[in-house]
């Protein structure tokens, strides 16, 4: 086996960090990389997010590490734990829980903490975007991330229409036929 065969550390952080391709990254990006380096590396993986955000400075990639005492910090309970969906049923309750947020932010003319729902929501699609290219995950729960995905793209480009438009998109016959199984098992 070549060292190619197995990257470093850093390596894998650049590597994730390009598969994740944002312009910059948040503390929640940065969660997600160390994630996913547990979950390629088992224990080996474990990292702090201090040193990923090392890594990826040293690489020249934007970090957006917030320091001042802002908005952001003062909502940040409300996103804890926010984005666990291993199901249809999980991941709509998220994204209801994220509408909750963003309205009640826009309400409140909050626009730091609107952009942070915002963030946490495209993070949400990224992660059901990368189960759902994953060819190691089965079938089935990938077409599942896949229909999740595809839930917060709609919701992220057309909030106020969602709701009504996952309705009809769970009672269509392509969902139907799709996810009988995960649906019934959902309810």
């Amino acid at each position: 086996m070549t060292p190619a065969d197995h990257p470093t550390k850093k390596e894998l952080i650049l590597q994730i960090a390009r598969e994740l391709a944002v312009p910059r990254f948040t503390p929640a990006e940065v969660e997600q990389i160390r994630r996913q380096l547990v979950a390629r590396l088992g224990a080996a993986g474990k990292t702090s997010s201090d040193y990923i955000a090392g890594v990826l400075e040293t690489a020249g990639m934007r970090i957006v590490w917030s320091t001042k005492a802002d908005t952001e910090g003062q909502y940040e309970e409300e996103f804890q734990d926010l984005l666990h969906f291993a199901n249809l049923e999980e991941a709509e309750m998220c994204i209801m829980r994220l509408d909750e947020l963003h309205r009640k932010f826009q309400q409140e003319k909050e626009r730091a903490a609107v952009e942070r729902v915002l963030e946490v929501a495209r993070l949400g699609r990224r992660r059901a975007e990368m189960i759902a290219r994953n060819h190691k995950v089965d079938p089935e729960k990938r077409a599942e991330k896949e229909e999740i995905m595809m839930w917060f793209k709609v919701w992220l480009e057309t909030p106020d229409a969602f709701f009504d438009w996952l309705e009809a998109r769970k009672a269509s016959p392509d969902f139907q036929r799709r996810f009988a199984n995960s649906a019934s098992a959902d309810a």
